[in-house]
C-alpha cells in the first residue's frame, strides 16, 4: 500500500504500518527516551468478535477533530474501489466505508486484531484456499437507511476486477491475481455486458472463487474494495468518488480533493453492527497538502485550534522540542514500510549504475531536508521486506549497508564505462510541498558530487508523482528513467511487498522491472505450504535485490503524531500507519 504524501518519494517516505523498525547508530536525537525496536510480525485474528465494540474509558462524545496532513494532497477520489494509500484508507476504513473484515486495536498490547466487519465471521474457506464463504450480516445500513445486501457486497467485489477503471486500485494486485478468471475477466465496465461467476450469493453468504489458493482472504477482506457499492449505475466512476455512499459513522459533507474534507455523523450507523468501530465525535475535518512550519507551531502552541487538532506529522527541526514538551501527546508509530528509488529498468539496464545511485544518495541530507527524524522515522534500509517481517533475510546488496559515498559512486560509474558527469539522471519532484523543494537541492547536490548529471534539477510537478508514474502515456513520464515509490506491507507477508513493486506490469512496479524467472516463484510461492511461504518470500527477496538490484530501498520508515491536549485516546493504528481514528474523543 502506499502512501498519499509524494513528499520526498525520494527522500524516504513509505506506506502502510504494521511492525516496528530498528534504530541508527548515527541518530542525531541520541538521548531520546523514545526508541523503536525490531519485533515479529504478526495480528491475532478473532473470528468471533461480536458488536457493538467495547467504549474507550474515559470518552466523551461531541466536539469537532481537524486533522492537519502535512505535505500530504490526500485521495484523489473517495471510491472504495480505488483506495490503495495509507491515507485514504485510514480515514475511509476506519469513518465512512465498510468491508468484510477490519481491525480493532487491543487496548491493553496496542496490537491490531482482525476482526468481522461487514461479514459475521473472518470467512471459511475450502480445503485448498480456492473458495472462501463469507456470511454477511442483516442488520449494517447505507447513509439512506435502506439495509446492506450481500448482492451489493458481490458488486464491491466485482467491481475490484477492473483494472482499466481503477488502475490504482488494490485491486490491480489482489483480486485480478487470485480471483477466477484473473487476466481474462477485465471487471463490468471494461467488459461491459459479461457476467462473472467468481463471486456468487446465496441467502446472506458470499462465495468468492479463486484462480489459485489464496490463504490471505481474510486480511484482503479488510479493504473496501471488499465492500460494498451501490447497484448499477448509482456507483458509476468516476462521479461516485466525489459522492460516495457511507455506510461506517461518518458521512461525507464536503470533499475537495487536495484541500479538505469533512465529515458528519452517520445517523443510520448502528455501532451494534460493528465490532470496532466508535462515533464520538459530532465532526471531522481533514486538512490536506498542509504546511509543515506553520502546523508544527499550531500544534506545538496549545492554542484553541490545536487542542482538539492532530498531525500526522512533525518537523525534524522541532522534534526535540515535542518530545521535551508534548510527554504522550507525541506518539511514535512503529511501521513496517521500505522507501524505494526506482531506476527505470528498461533505461538504466547496468546494475553497477544502479549501485551508483544508491551510493550517490545523500540518505542524512535528505532526511533532515525533508524534515524526517534520522534513527527515528528513518532508519537506513538493506531489503524490500521491512524488520520485524516473517522470513526476511538479513542481508547486504553489495557486501555492506549502502550509504552516502561520492567516491564509491564514481568508482562504479566508471566501471561501467561513464566518465564523471556524463550519466543523465531524469526525475521530477513534488514542488508544492517546500520540504520536498528542499529535499530534492539535496539530493540534486549528492548525485552530482557522486559523478552523475540531473537534468534541469528535476523536473517541478503541482500534481501527486504518483499520479505521473503510474500513467505510462504521460509524455513527462516517458521521459523519466529514475521514479521512486513508498510501499508498506498491506498485511504481513511478503506477498504484499515483492509482487506489488517486482512482478512485471504491477501497478506500482515503477521501475518497470521485468524477470520471468522472478515472476514465476512470484506465482509459486502462494501455492506451497503455508509454513514455508515465508521464508521463500525472504529467499526471493534476497535473490531479487543481489542478483539483479532493481529498485534501491532507502529507508525503513516510522511515524511520528502529534495529539492536542483535548484529543483523547491519541494512539496509532498500527495496522494503517495512521492515527487511530476509530477510537479518538474530544476530551468534554
Amino acid at each position: 500500500m502506499r502512501r498519499n504524501k509524494p513528499l520526498a518519494v525520494l527522500a524516504g517516505a513509505a506506506l502502510f504500518a504494521l511492525a516496528a523498525c530498528g534504530g541508527s547508530s548515527d541518530n542525531p536525537t541520541s538521548g531520546s527516551t523514545k526508541t523503536f525496536d525490531p519485533s515479529a510480525t504478526d495480528i491475532a485474528k478473532d473470528p468471533e468478535r461480536a458488536a457493538p465494540a467495547a467504549d474507550i474509558d474515559g470518552a466523551t462524545a461531541g466536539g469537532t477533530i481537524t486533522v492537519y496532513l502535512p505535505g500530504d494532497p490526500g485521495p484523489d477520489s473517495l471510491d472504495p474501489t480505488e483506495g490503495w494509500s495509507v491515507t485514504g484508507n485510514s480515514i475511509q476504513q476506519a469513518l465512512t466505508s465498510r468491508s468484510l473484515t477490519q481491525y480493532a486495536r487491543d487496548p491493553e498490547s496496542g496490537d491490531m486484531v482482525l476482526v468481522p466487519d461487514l461479514a459475521t465471521d473472518l470467512g471459511t474457506p475450502n480445503g485448498d484456499f480456492t473458495e472462501w464463504t463469507f456470511t454477511i450480516r442483516d442488520d449494517a445500513k447505507w447513509q439512506d437507511g435502506s439495509t446492506i445486501t450481500p448482492e451489493e457486497v458481490a458488486w464491491g467485489i466485482t467491481r475490484s476486477m477492473d483494472s482499466d477503471t481503477f488502475p490504482g486500485g488494490p485491486g490491480t494486485e489482489y483480486s485480478q491475481t487470485y480471483f477466477k478468471d484473473a487476466g481474462k475477466y477485465k471487471g463490468p465496465y471494461t467488459d461491459k455486458g459479461k457476467t462473472w461467476d467468481g463471486v456468487s450469493v446465496n441467502g446472506q453468504d458470499i462465495t468468492i472463487k479463486m484462480a489459485k489458493p489464496f490463504p490471505d482472504m481474510d486480511y484482503w477482506g479488510a479493504f473496501m474494495a471488499m465492500g460494498p457499492s451501490p447497484l448499477g449505475k448509482a456507483s458509476d466512476p468516476p462521479d461516485y468518488g466525489q459522492n460516495i455512499q457511507s455506510n461506517g459513522p461518518y458521512k461525507v459533507e464536503s470533499f475537495r480533493p487536495n484541500e479538505e474534507l469533512t465529515l458528519v455523523k452517520n445517523d443510520q450507523w448502528d455501532p451494534k453492527s460493528d465490532p470496532a468501530r466508535h462515533q464520538y465525535a459530532d465532526r471531522w475535518v481533514f486538512k490536506f497538502n498542509q504546511d509543515t512550519a506553520k502546523v508544527d507551531q499550531i500544534m506545538l502552541s496549545d492554542n484553541t485550534d490545536s487542542q482538539t487538532a492532530l498531525s500526522t506529522g512533525i518537523g525534524s527541526n522541532n522534534y526535540q522540542r515535542a518530545n521535551t514538551e508534548l510527554g504522550d501527546r507525541l506518539f511514535q508509530q512503529s511501521a513496517q514500510c521500505t522507501s524505494f528509488l526506482s531506476p527505470d529498468y528498461t533505461k538504466i539496464k547496468d546494475i553497477r549504475v544502479r549501485k551508483a545511485l544508491a551510493y550517490a544518495y545523500p540518505y542524512q541530507d535528505m532526511w533532515l531536508a525533508t524534515g524526517e527524524v534520522p534513527g527515528v522515522t528513518r532508519v537506513p534500509a538493506n531489503s524490500i521486506m521491512p524488520p520485524g517481517m516473517a522470513g526476511k533475510h538479513e542481508f547486504f546488496a553489495d557486501g555492506e549497508q549502502f550509504k552516502f559515498d561520492p567516491e564509491k559512486s564514481k568508482e562504479l560509474l566508471k566501471e561501467a564505462g561513464y566518465a564523471p558527469g556524463d550519466y543523465k539522471i531524469s526525475m521530477i519532484y513534488y514542488e508544492a510541498d517546500p520540504l520536498a523543494v528542499a529535499g530534492q537541492k539535496q539530493l540534486v547536490k549528492g548525485f552530482e558530487e557522486a559523478g552523475f548529471t540531473v537534468v534541469n534539477g528535476g523536473y517541478p510537478v503541482q500534481d501527486s508523482p504518483y499520479n505521473i508514474w503510474l500513467n505510462p502515456d504521460d509524455p513527462l513520464n516517458k521521459k523519466l528513467n529514475l521514479r521512486g515509490v513508498n510501499w508498506c506491507s498491506d498485511w504481513p507477508s511478503g506477498l504484499t511487498m515483492l509482487p506489488p513493486l517486482t512482478k512485471t506490469g504491477a501497478a506500482y512496479n515503477t521501475a518497470q522491472f521485468s524477470e520471468p524467472a522472478i515472476d514465476q516463484k512470484m506465482s509459486d510461492i502462494p501455492s506451497m505450504p503455508l509454513a514455508d511461504q515465508a521464508d521463500a518470500w525472504g529467499a526471493l527477496d534476497e535473490e531479487i535485490e543481489t542478483k539483479y538490484f532493481p529498485i534501491i530501498p532507502t529507508a525503513f520508515r516510522n511515524d511520528l503524531f502529534v495529539f492536542g491536549s483535548k484529543i483523547g485516546n491519541g494512539v496509532g493504528d498500527g495496522a494503517l500507519g495512521a492515527p487511530d481514528y476509530k477510537d479518538l474523543y474530544v476530551s468534554q
